[in-house]
């Protein structure tokens, strides 16, 4: 019955993550240019940079019912694109664009009532599960930044809508499915439904936003630091009542360097 509860909880919150999707998105596009739709009150720019960034994810899956998981490392990197369009007061709007491959999943903490590792009966090993999911992600992104635009630092902040398109998936483990401790396993563990299912759902979105620092030289280019965090708003199995979880929904933690170039500059002596 608890489970059924919780099942029933996980769709309800399912439909809400889709209405929160929407309201970022426009109030992404709001912060891009929030003169666009009225007189121009800032400073003008027209600015183009483009680049190359990379870094390492710490992923999970919001599971429900509940599976117990540690953090699955992974990679992600790609191209970026960054369209600067006004400084506002003191704050440079921009919108940035990137196509990046990353790596996310999930890895199980496979434990028994009393929370200790559960042992294989064939191995004698506690029992280890991960699996990587590989997905092309395209992020769009508000960025509002605060400090030095030609040289120096900059701090910012960007959030915004991202999508994402699954490609393949590779699962580690140190047994045999076969051959599993199904026995000492508590709740839904003990199904390991998430062991074997295929992904079902290939189109993934959500929410990221993060913070970072910049550093700008003239006739280098810019080197930016980000810690970034990736919320998902779909799931990755399905979530009807006739299947096994309410909700799989992606979730990373990620630390990414990014170099850009500038393709087009505002002419104007007074930037600084």
């Amino acid at each position: 019955m608890e489970i059924s509860r919780i099942i029933a909880f996980g769709r309800v919150a399912a439909a809400a993550r889709k209405h929160c999707l929407r309201l970022v998105a426009m109030v992404s596009v709001a912060a891009i240019c929030p003169t666009a739709a009225t007189a121009q009150v800032g400073e003008h720019r027209s600015e183009l940079a483009i680049g190359v960034n990379g870094g390492y994810t710490l992923s999970n899956v919001g599971f429900v019912p509940d599976i117990p998981q540690g953090l699955l490392g992974g990679y992600t990197g790609g191209l970026t694109v960054r369209y600067t369009c006004e400084k506002y007061f003191k704050s440079v709007c921009a919108i940035v664009g990137e196509v990046n491959i990353t790596q996310m999943g999930w890895k199980e903490d496979i434990l028994d009532v009393e929370d200790r590792p559960v042992i294989n009966q064939v191995t004698g090993k506690p029992e280890e599960y991960q699996r990587a999911l590989t997905y092309v992600q395209v992020p769009l992104l508000a960025r509002l930044g605060w400090g030095r635009e030609r040289k120096g630092f900059q701090v910012f902040f960007q959030v915004g809508p991202q999508v994402g398109f699954f490609l393949n998936d590779k699962a580690k483990s140190n047994f045999n499915l076969s051959d599993r401790n199904l026995s000492d396993r508590i709740g839904a563990q003990r199904d390991a439904a998430q062991d074997s299912l295929a992904i079902e759902r290939k189109f993934d979105y959500g929410i990221t936003g993060g913070l970072g620092i910049e550093y700008s030289h003239p006739k280098v280019g810019h080197f930016l630091l980000e810690g970034r965090y990736y919320y998902g708003l779909g799931d990755i199995f399905g979530n009807s009542k006739r299947d096994y979880f309410g909700r799989s929904n992606n979730g990373s933690i990620i630390v990414k360097l990014t170099y850009l170039f500038d393709v087009m500059k505002t002419k104007n002596s007074k930037i600084k």
